[in-house]
């Protein structure tokens, strides 16, 4: 099972070799890390937890941080990641594991999960298709209503009316998507049609066929021994100087109570 978390980008279009056009999605994918294995004894789930973006560290909250201990994407351990997804663990993928686009290739068949658009609250002709009444012959403001809703007997609303409302910000999943392209220079991978969301919007990408490639050369990963091990040294080095700073404090009244002696 292959997945991999992105951010809708725009729309274009490509051309195959016999000329076809093509409509195309383009999707920033990955680098991808692997933040959290959850197991079926411990978590109640076989499940990884994968992380995805940047962002600075002070801007995670102090459990959060914790969490994503010896994780980062920089030298100076400035950044790291911004969103979280959980997906099903079929691979056999640890912590600090990090994969990009290069996981799929052309031809593969793909599902996109996203969160539809929103449209605020709506009418009954663009949430439902309604047809509308008739525009003349005493239809006085009639033009867009919903009409008759059933039998006034029952006193009530029956549940699933087709009525005006909230429309939009939904989760919506696309199957049997094919991907066009992928960039593995960019980031990017083309997905043939359109997908849920507007730009910038978080796309999940899953196709259960295949398994991920762990990329080994790019590690964005410290390790967390070194990381617990940085902040025991900086824990003893805190030690010494308090330890000092309390025998130059004793030295220091020690001598002004001789001073004050000889005064006296």
């Amino acid at each position: 099972m292959k997945f991999i978390i992105g951010k809708k980008l725009n729309m274009t279009q490509v051309f195959r070799e016999d000329g076809t056009v093509v409509p195309v999605t383009r999707v920033q994918a990955g680098p991808c890390v692997i933040t959290q294995v959850k197991t079926q004894e411990k978590e109640g789930t076989a499940a990884v937890q994968v992380g995805f973006g940047t962002q600075k560290t002070f801007r995670l909250t102090k459990p959060l941080q914790g969490h994503l201990k010896g994780i980062t994407k920089d030298e100076n351990a400035q950044l790291t990641v911004q969103y979280l997804h959980d997906f099903k663990n079929d691979n056999d993928l640890k912590r600090g594991d990090v994969f990009t686009v290069d996981t799929f290739s052309v031809g593969d068949k793909v599902q996109v999960t996203g969160v539809s658009k929103g449209k605020g609250f709506q009418g009954v002709v663009k949430r439902h298709g309604f047809h509308g009444g008739p525009a003349s012959h005493g239809h006085k403001d009639n033009l867009r209503m919903p009409g008759s809703i059933g039998a006034g007997g029952v006193q009530r609303v029956f549940k699933n009316m087709r009525m005006a409302g909230h429309m939009g910000s939904e989760q919506i999943t696309v199957k049997n998507l094919e991907i066009v392209e992928v960039h593995e220079s960019e980031n990017e991978i083309l997905i043939k049609g359109a997908l849920p969301g507007s730009r910038n919007s978080l796309v999940y990408i899953f196709s259960p066929e295949g398994n991920i490639a762990v990329n080994v050369e790019k590690p964005i990963v410290e390790s967390v021994d070194e990381s617990f091990a940085q902040v025991e040294q900086v824990e003893i080095a805190k030690d010494d100087t308090h330890e000092k700073k309390t025998e130059v404090d004793v030295a220091s009244t020690q001598e002004s109570e001789i001073k004050d002696e000889s005064i006296k």
